[in-house]
């Protein structure tokens, strides 16, 4: 992604666009931009997922049975739980898989034994595709073997006549449920008039555009919001365009609506109901049915009944209609607006599928303590603060908030100081190969313009109006073939990255005048997440080799005005072992300390204090880096 440098206004113009037109890469600075004719660091063409496939491939075909060949296939060699997988495939695979290896989701996923030496009355195939499902030949199916789709080969499964006496029996009873749903579907949509569809086709539209990329199937069909292969408005496709599955349904009769389309409808707006447009993510990888829409709320709705504490229980849906788990929903809504401010949300991520889980969390351990212990003692050296706890730092803080303004450890202002040296300490502290805290350059320029009234101005911010500081472990270079300069390289890539995050999140709290609706932003974050294997999608993640991440957003307030996402806290591992929830914990804490500091400095600012981030450029990523 190329990034856009802005001319310096304290320059002069003709200074100023020679330097704009100079490379922001740490180890190329003062050099022409553009000017070599290949990346200075290439990434194998197939790094990150294919190479993910290819493997899983492998290890599949060399299964002892096909029972461990299939797990191997559904887990992405161990990379994802199985459970999304088995929900990614179409009527007929998932009945196959029950019959042939007894793996669905609607059990507790124990296999079942085949009789060996049965003579062969059909021969399937098994295969994966390069979205990593797997995909099964079954008898209404021609064979799989020269889809150009595939990761490889196919591995030839022998079916015995029971099992296709038992696989007729389980898919007549599947496809009755299914058309039930689907007529249900239809039923609620007709119900909801021209008038109430075209209001659903909207959000959803509007959903699929202010949402992190997701992949979801309702049959043989995909739905997908994601790179070349966009069927929803997203980045490739403009809102109305003709080839988005929403856009086209505005002016079609529902009678005409296909029936992937009417459950594609219907179930997202189940899950938005729930939760919001995040909840989509929730569902990423898998189909949109009423049984899996179900499933998901079903096990939300747990999850909340056991943190509601003196709260009556959310009950369950009677049934698996539309108008039942619709209900369900706008429970789950409520309870979850209740628990916001009591319990802990937060979700985990596999990255492989960009599948989202939500989870409550439990109480704050020993492990978590312990991190905020060493952290704390490390700033009480680092900065002029005292406490045990981070409570206790921000306490001291707020009784004597100047020190932001002021000149601290070589930094132009407190603010920044504390910013470093909280993510230096992180980094050491969390065991991470990279911390790292994003946020805004110009509080005044920010409190100017929402005092005017300027949303338009705000909207027309580019990324130099943001920072974002990160800090490598010292031992990290070891990554990046020993190179301090391929470190400050790749710690400058992740800080401009995070910068374009804070440039998307920011409009998302503004007013939705014309020129805020009209421009690129997601939903601001206001959960942390935990995510696993995030090398494998993302070209800069697979460049940095981004695998293990804590990521905690927290919520700035800027004169009065809660900016949700305003800033993060991001803990990285490279290798090694993920990160667990008592340290997502415990650096939720350590966000919310930046984010009271933030907060503090904004409240000055708006008292005429000038308080402005001139560091964590790409110079200064160079200087604290490579020398």
């Amino acid at each position: 992604m190329t990034l856009p440098t802005e001319p310096d206004r304290t320059l002069p113009r003709r200074a100023a666009l020679a330097k704009a037109r100079q490379s922001r890469r740490p180890s190329r600075l003062g050099r022409p931009a553009g000017a070599t004719r290949e990346p200075d660091y290439l990434t194998a063409k197939d790094a990150g997922f294919p190479e993910l496939l290819q493997q899983t491939w492998q290890r599949a075909t060399a299964a002892p049975d096909l029972a461990t060949a299939v797990d191997t296939l559904l887990t992405l060699a161990g990379h994802v739980p199985a459970d999304i997988q088995l929900r990614a495939l179409p009527l007929e695979d998932e009945t196959a898989l029950k019959v042939l290896v007894g793996r669905s989701w609607r059990d507790d996923g124990r296999t079942t034994d085949r009789a060996d030496g049965a003579p062969t009355a059909f021969l399937g195939e098994i295969g994966l595709d390069r979205s990593g499902r797997l995909v099964v030949r079954v008898p209404s199916k021609g064979p799989l073997s020269g889809d150009a789709d595939l990761v490889d080969g196919v591995l030839r499964v022998p079916w015995s006549a029971e099992d296709l006496a038992d696989y007729q029996v389980e898919l007549a009873l599947a496809a009755d449920r299914w058309h039930a749903s689907v007529a249900d579907c239809r039923q609620w949509l007709m119900a909801a008039g021209a008038d109430g569809r075209r209001e659903l086709l909207g959000d959803l539209t509007e959903a699929a555009i202010r949402t992190a990329p997701f992949i979801l199937y309702a049959g043989e069909r995909q739905y997908t919001n994601f790179r070349d292969r966009n069927t929803l408005t997203g980045k490739t496709l403009r809102p109305g365009h003709p080839d988005c599955a929403l856009s086209s349904l505005a002016a079609v009769p529902l009678e005409l609506w296909s029936d992937s389309d009417v459950l594609l409808v219907v179930c997202l707006t189940l899950l938005v109901r729930s939760a919001g447009y995040a909840r989509i993510e929730e569902a990423n990888g898998t189909q949109l049915t009423l049984d899996h829409v179900a499933l998901l709320l079903e096990r939300t709705r747990t999850a909340y009944n056991a943190a509601s504490g003196a709260l009556p229980p959310v009950p369950a849906a009677t049934s698996h209609t539309v108008a039942d788990l619709g209900g369900l929903a706008r429970a789950l809504a409520g309870r979850r607006r209740e628990l916001m401010g009591s319990v802990q949300l937060y979700r985990e991520i596999y990255g492989p599928l960009m599948h989202k889980i939500e989870r409550v969390a439990g109480p704050v351990k020993d492990d978590a303590r312990r991190l905020e212990a060493e952290l704390c003692a490390t700033l009480r050296e680092r900065l002029p603060l005292t406490g045990d706890t981070l409570a206790d730092l921000a306490a001291h803080l707020e009784a004597s908030p100047g020190l932001l303004a002021e000149p601290h450890g070589g930094f132009g202002t407190g603010l920044e100081s504390l910013v470093y040296e909280t993510v230096r300490a992180a980094t050491a502290v969390f065991d991470a190969d990279f911390a790292m805290s994003r946020g805004m350059r110009s509080l005044p320029a920010l409190i100017e313009a929402l005092r005017s009234e300027e949303y338009a101005e705000i909207a027309g911010w580019e990324i130099p109006h943001f920072f974002c500081c990160v800090v490598p472990s010292p031992e990290a270079r070891r990554l990046f073939g020993g190179s301090a300069a391929r470190l400050a390289d790749t710690s400058w890539a992740i800080s401009s990255r995070m910068q374009y995050n804070s440039w998307h999140f920011l409009v998302g709290n503004l007013p939705k005048v014309p020129e805020i609706a009209a421009r690129d932003h997601f939903v601001p974050p206001v959960i942390p997440d935990i995510a696993y294997y995030s090398d494998q999608h993302h070209n800069g993640h697979v460049a940095a080799r981004v695998r293990f991440t804590v990521r905690s957003p927290q919520a700035v307030e800027v004169l009065g005005r809660k900016f949700n996402g305003f800033m993060d806290l991001r803990l990285l591992r490279c290798e090694g072992l993920p990160f667990d929830e008592q340290d997502l914990l415990a650096a939720h804490r350590v966000s919310a300390f930046v984010a009271k500091a933030t907060s503090l400095a904004a409240a000055l600012v708006a008292g005429g204090a000038r308080i402005e981030v001139t560091s964590f450029d790409s110079r200064w990523h160079w200087d604290s880096i490579a020398t």
